[in-house]
C-alpha cells in the first residue's frame, strides 16, 4: 500500500503542475486572441437573415429577442423564430416582439415535420428555405446580444483570411449569467473559467478554429451550399460543432468575432446541472476524442487537491496547492472576468475548488457510458449521431425529405 499511495501522489503532482502549465498556456492563448481582435473591422454590412429556433420558454426570452431589435447595424436584416408547435408558448412572445418593433423584419415560422432525432436542426431545415438574405445567422433563443452584435459579426466576412480562404464562418464566445440555484452558478463559472480558456486554447494551437459555438453560427450561402445544407445535420447532437467541423473541411475560414454575448443558465437543482453537464462532455467526448481526453490535464485545480489528500497533507502538497490555486484564480480573472466581462466571477471565485472537482469527476464519469438525457428523454451518442433510446410505448416517428414550413406573416 506504500508503494501505491506514492505512485498516486506522484500521478497528481505530475498531473497538478501539468494543470498550472495549462493555465499558463491559456493566459497566453487569451493574449494572442486580444491582440488579433484589436484590428479595426471594416465597414461591411451585408444584408442577414437571423434564425432562432424556439420551444418553450427561456428564462429573460424577450428582452434576448429585443436585444436582436436594437442593432447599429446599417444594412438590411431579419428575424425568422422557428417554431414546431402552433400551442407553443413562445409564440406569445413573438407576437409580443412584432408588436413592440413594427418597423422590424419578424415572421414566425412553424414547423411541423420532425426530420431527425435533433429537434432545433429540423426546424432549421424548415425555416431556411423562408430566410431572404446571403447569409444566415443562426443563435439559441435565449442568446442576449450587444447593439453592435451585427456589426461586430458580419464586419469578418469582409476579405479572405490572411491565408487567403474565403471566410464562412464567424462564431463567438459567450458567459453565462446565472440564477440563484448552486448548479446554475456552477455552470456558468464553468462556461468562463472553463469553457472559454479552453476554446481559446484550441484556436491558438490550432492556428484557427475548425467548429461553431451554438450562441453565434454565422455563414455564408456558399459555405452552407457547400456543406449541404444543414439536413445531414439533423441526427447530430453537437450540431454547432459538425456544422463549423464541415465548413472548416471544405476550405473556409471560421473566424472567432471579438463580441461576446450572454445566455441566460436555467436554475438547475444539482441532479439537472450533472445531466446537463455529463451531456456536455459525452457530446465533446464524441466530436472531439483526443482533445477531450487532454482536458484530464487541464484540472491543475483539482489534482492539488487530491494530491493534499493522498500525500498526507505535507508541505509540499500545501506549496503545490497554493501555486495552482494563483493559476487557476488568474485564468478565472484575466479570461473570464476581463476578456468576456463576467462579473459573476469574482462573485463566486470560492466556488472554484467544488466546481473543479465536479468537472473532474464528470470527466471520468463520461467515459462510463454514451447515454444522455436531453428535453426529458435518453438518447445514445455515437459518431456524431444520437439515436433515440426508445421504450416498450413507442413507435417510430414519421420520416420526410420534403420539409414544409407554413410562415406566419410580419
Amino acid at each position: 500500500m506504500p508503494a501505491l499511495s506514492t505512485l498516486v501522489s506522484f500521478l497528481t503532482t505530475l498531473l497538478a503542475f501539468a494543470g498550472c502549465g495549462f493555465s499558463v498556456l491559456a493566459i497566453w492563448s487569451a493574449r494572442a486572441f486580444v491582440r488579433a481582435a484589436r484590428k479595426p473591422l471594416p465597414d461591411f454590412y451585408p444584408p442577414v437573415s437571423i434564425l432562432k429556433p424556439v420551444k418553450g420558454l427561456d428564462p429573460e426570452m424577450y428582452a434576448s429577442f429585443a436585444s436582436h431589435c436594437h442593432q447599429n447595424y446599417p444594412g438590411q436584416y431579419e428575424l425568422l423564430f422557428a417554431i414546431g408547435s402552433s400551442d407553443d408558448p413562445a409564440i406569445a412572445a413573438v407576437e409580443q416582439l412584432q408588436r413592440d418593433f413594427p418597423d422590424r423584419s419578424i415572421r414566425l415560422v412553424f414547423c411541423p415535420e420532425t426530420l431527425g432525432t435533433n429537434g432545433k436542426v429540423s426546424s432549421l431545415v424548415q425555416t431556411l428555405p423562408e430566410a431572404r438574405f446571403g447569409h444566415i445567422l443562426i443563435s439559441d433563443s435565449d442568446i442576449l446580444v450587444s447593439p453592435n452584435y451585427l456589426r461586430n459579426i458580419m464586419a469578418n466576412f469582409k476579405d479572405p483570411s490572411q491565408n487567403g480562404r474565403p471566410v464562412g464562418m464567424v462564431t463567438a464566445l459567450y458567459r453565462g449569467k446565472a440564477h440563484r440555484t448552486l448548479g446554475s452558478r456552477m455552470e456558468a463559472l464553468g462556461i468562463a473559467t472553463d469553457f472559454a480558456p479552453n476554446v481559446l486554447t484550441a484556436r491558438y494551437l490550432e492556428k484557427g478554429i475548425r467548429f461553431g459555438l451554438g450562441s453565434t453560427l454565422a455563414v455564408s450561402r456558399e459555405a452552407l451550399n457547400a456543406v449541404g445544407g444543414l439536413l445531414p445535420l439533423a441526427d447530430c447532437v453537437a450540431d454547432d460543432y459538425q456544422l463549423g467541423a464541415r465548413i472548416a473541411t471544405q476550405g473556409f475560414e471560421i473566424k472567432l468575432s471579438r463580441e461576446t454575448v450572454e445566455t441566460s443558465v436555467p436554475a438547475y437543482r444539482f441532479r439537472e446541472f450533472w445531466a446537463h453537464q455529463m451531456r456536455w462532455s459525452r457530446t465533446v467526448r464524441d466530436a472531439r476524442p483526443g482533445g477531450y481526453f487532454g482536458t484530464v490535464f487541464t484540472f491543475g485545480l483539482a489534482w492539488a487537491i487530491l494530491n493534499v489528500a493522498t500525500s498526507g497533507a505535507s508541505v509540499e502538497s500545501f506549496a503545490l496547492l497554493s501555486i495552482a490555486l494563483a493559476a487557476r484564480v488568474s485564468v478565472a480573472l484575466l479570461i473570464g472576468g476581463e476578456l468576456l466581462q463576467d462579473r459573476q466571477v469574482v462573485r463566486d471565485l470560492w466556488l472554484l475548488p467544488a466546481r473543479d472537482l465536479v468537472a473532474l469527476a464528470v470527466w471520468a464519469w463520461s467515459y462510463a457510458g454514451n447515454t444522455v438525457e436531453w428535453r426529458g428523454q435518453e438518447f445514445v451518442i455515437r459518431g456524431g449521431k444520437m439515436t433515440r433510446v426508445m421504450t416498450d410505448v413507442d413507435s417510430f416517428p414519421g420520416e420526410s425529405s420534403r420539409p414544409s414550413a407554413r410562415v406566419k406573416a410580419e
